[in-house]
């Protein structure tokens, strides 16, 4: 990986953005970015996605030895890292205003500064004073003057030129225009100035800066083990209280806590050290959920399950499958892994449980994906980026989206929403084809129209493996379901009562429907006094199914069809395939 020493210019001396071998310990997107520099492939540039975390920094704190790293936040690693060699850093937001970081001297020379004037703090006068001042340098550097090496941040860009998707608000477009001109522009392309956009998402920067092609889009993801690892060393002498348990094996913490943001681990070690506890080891199952999904903002939330496929009491062939994917994913055999899962069938027939089941037995996390739409314009494909950063912070998780045919958006949504339906589609159709995330992110889809969700979304390559669920086919399938959830509220049916039972048993008696027997047939046995199977035989009066016999053989008929494999679809419901 090269270090970037130096950064030239076409038309000045070379700037140099790292001091000796510090550079190397730098996060991969500052050596690109510092690599688009100095090969002039870009001066501008979009820093994108965990932009408010902290980092650690390669200088030492004032006090600290001589060598020892210390941690700040994205801006500090801006200014006292990467922009530390520049003459002149200007920083902007709006809260505080235009600000000189460094260089006020230098700033001098321009004679709006030389008059004393209070520096805009509003963003159309503070955008035109920078274009200003950029051209006032780049024409003394025309008229032989040395160049001044210039860097400036702007913080939250996302507030001071957001996207409004299906307005046209001028004023906005022409402070983008601005701000755009300063990588496109020939006479500030020349000359040795880069500017910084900060944005949580690129979908709540205005277009006219995210579709600029000549400027980088760089995203900073979730810290990763070898971003959590050196942080924690860091920790190691600020709370050691807290990190005793793990002093001397601080790269297995750093492993375990990969995706959580540096800030959520710190304020978690903080609190721990003030009630002088130690992290333990049989805790950090529930600390990372906790630290990822506070991260997340509710976006979504991990799906605790202690069950495993013995739990499924049907559909051996589809067991049977889904065992030797997880084997093909325990041995790394990352390739033969399918992309992600279609679970659709009737209501009721166990889809989510057949998730915690695959996931149990898998022993990787279940992120299952919450309502991330949002009334505010442009911040439901913000809440998606957010979510998708994460994902891949995560290394290997199932990703669960219930309810896939009203939660994936459809392509052409119409003018009801303002397209926003076709962007969520775009976007999470995008994800899903990604075929780097093969064997790391596998998407599990559940629905009981899964005619409603695009075909696009189902094919092959985002959706190998089409999964049905059905009820059951004959009252011995019944008995069996009927009977093992009844045990588990301590109501035991002998084997050989089926007899006794076959005549009351429904057919086509899903999962759900199931359930609500055996609590029936529990609050029976408990008030009634009764035996166990005569509670059951009572239940099972007056049965009514939950949902009428036209409905479920029309889900049945569109799961049968939407398997992938014959083998999956039980022989007495075969003859339900179209032809």
């Amino acid at each position: 990986m090269p270090t970037p020493d130096a950064i030239p210019t076409q038309a000045a001396p070379p700037t140099p953005i790292a001091t000796g071998p510090d550079a190397r310990s730098w996060p991969a997107w500052a050596l690109e970015l510092a690599t688009h520099y100095r090969s002039n492939a870009a001066s501008q540039f979009i820093l994108f996605g965990n932009i408010n975390d902290r980092c650690v920094l390669p200088i030492p704190a004032a006090g600290a030895a001589s060598g020892d790293p210390t941690i700040g936040g994205l801006s500090d690693f801006l200014l006292r890292v990467l922009m530390q060699p520049f003459q002149v850093v200007l920083s902007y937001d709006l809260g505080n205003g235009l600000r000189i970081e460094k260089g006020a001297e230098i700033m001098t020379q321009w004679p709006p500064m030389r008059d004393g004037a209070p520096l805009p703090r509003a963003p159309r006068e503070a955008i035109e004073a920078l274009t200003r001042y950029f051209r006032f340098c780049a024409n003394l550097a025309r008229l032989g003057k040395p160049a001044t090496h210039i860097g400036v941040i702007i913080k939250a860009a996302h507030l001071v030129v957001p996207a409004i998707p299906g307005s046209l608000n001028y004023d906005l477009s022409a402070l983008a225009m601005l701000i755009r001109e300063w990588g496109t522009e020939d006479l500030l392309v020349s000359q040795p100035i880069a500017t910084l956009l900060l944005t949580d998402n690129l979908n709540d920067l205005h277009p006219l800066l995210v579709n600029n092609p000549r400027a980088a889009q760089l995203q900073i993801p979730q810290p990763a083990e070898t971003e959590v690892t050196p942080a924690l060393l860091v920790f190691s002498r600020l709370y050691p209280t807290a990190l005793r348990h793990f002093a001397n094996d601080l790269p297995s913490l750093g492993a375990q806590l990969a995706g959580a943001t540096i800030s959520s681990v710190e304020s978690m070690l903080k609190l721990k050290e003030y009630k002088k506890e130690a992290v333990l080891p049989q805790d950090l199952v529930r600390l990372k959920k906790e630290l990822v999904e506070r991260d997340c903002n509710d976006l979504i939330e991990f799906i605790e399950t202690r069950r495993t496929l013995e739990d499924m009491s049907s559909q051996p062939k589809l067991k049977a499958r889904l065992r030797e994917d997880i084997a093909l994913w325990r041995q790394g055999d990352l390739q033969a892994m399918p992309m992600g899962y279609l679970v659709c069938g009737p209501i009721g027939t166990g889809k989510t449980y057949m998730v915690e089941c695959l996931a149990g037995e898998a022993g990787v996390p279940v992120v299952k994906i919450k309502n991330f739409r949002d009334k505010w314009v442009g911040s439901t494909e913000g809440n998606l980026e957010k979510i998708f950063r994460l994902l891949h912070a995560l290394g290997r998780c199932f990703v669960f989206v219930d309810e896939a045919d009203q939660a994936l958006g459809k392509r052409d949504s119409g003018s009801n929403d303002s397209g926003l339906s076709g962007r969520i589609y775009s976007m999470i159709a995008k994800e899903m084809s990604n075929s780097e995330n093969r064997g790391k992110i596998v998407w599990i889809l559940a629905s009981s129209r899964p005619d409603l969700i695009e075909v696009d979304l189902k094919r092959p390559g985002r959706v190998d493996i089409k999964v049905p669920i059905f009820p059951t086919t004959n009252a011995r399938e019944g008995f069996d379901l009927l009977r093992a959830l009844c045990k588990r509220r301590g109501l035991v049916v002998a084997e050989e009562s089926f007899p006794e039972l076959e005549a009351q048993i429904p057919n086509l008696l899903t999962a759900g429907a199931a359930e609500a027997l055996a609590v029936k047939a529990y609050r029976t046995q408990r008030t009634q006094k009764l035996d166990s199977l005569s509670a059951v035989k009572e239940s099972l009066k007056d049965y009514q199914a939950p949902i009428s016999r036209d409905v479920m053989e029309f889900q049945i008929r569109i799961a049968v069809n939407e398997a992938t494999d014959w083998e999956f679809v039980p022989p007495p419901l075969q003859h339900l395939r179209d032809s």
